[in-house]
């Protein structure tokens, strides 16, 4: 099971899109001033398949990053994924190994690593996304139809679906977005991204 993994659990990739599309806030990617690399996704690549040697030693201990750990009440910016888990692990002994780990690999600090995670995340979000049916935002909407017409539900209950369908609907002008030169660069890498992230659980 991979550390870093957004997928936490058993979930493929396409089935976390799904449970994504009703969880995550509507954020922006910046254009980046520097094109993603093949070298530099196979680095990140490589990184993530190492960095599984590290979670049985660090897994349980603070500053891990557990994606289950924060619970459906904390959405998390998927724009930051990697980015925000380093930050977590600041001044951890995880930390200081792991960035020794992506420096073997090419990367200047734990810090450029996750941005270029970052990156990474966002164009496979992308891609998954401009391949939805898409009639999706219909049936979103349908949804939220019954929601709100739903006798059973408290307020409160209808308040965070609300917010929740009001994210996914915004899903696609968060993909729109990612940098092409991004979304090109990780689609030839996408199989070996996807088996990166997924866990050992499968």
């Amino acid at each position: 099971m991979n550390p870093f993994n957004p997928q936490h659990g058993a979930f493929h990739f396409r089935q976390l899109m799904v449970v994504l599309a009703l969880m995550l806030s509507l954020a922006s990617f910046n254009a980046q001033a520097e094109d993603l690399s093949d070298s530099t996704i196979r680095a990140f690549i490589a990184t993530m398949q190492d960095a599984q040697a590290l979670q049985g030693k660090y897994e349980d201990t603070e500053g891990w990053p557990d994606p289950a750990g924060d619970g459906v009440t904390s959405m998390p910016d998927m724009t930051r994924i990697f980015s925000d888990g380093v930050e977590k692990m600041e001044g951890t002994p995880a930390f200081n190994e792991f960035e020794n780990v992506v420096e073997k690999h090419g990367f200047d600090s734990l810090e450029a690593w996750a941005s270029v995670g970052d990156r990474v995340f966002g164009a496979m979000m992308a891609i998954e996304m401009k391949g939805q049916d898409p009639g999706a935002r219909q049936e979103m909407a349908e949804a939220m139809a019954e929601i709100e017409n739903n006798p059973n539900m408290s307020a409160q209950q209808k308040a965070q679906m609300r917010a929740m369908m009001g994210a996914a609907m915004g899903m696609t002008k968060m993909a729109d977005n990612v940098p092409a030169a991004d979304i090109e660069a990780v689609k030839p890498h996408l199989k070996a991204l996807e088996a990166s992230m997924n866990t050992s659980e499968d």
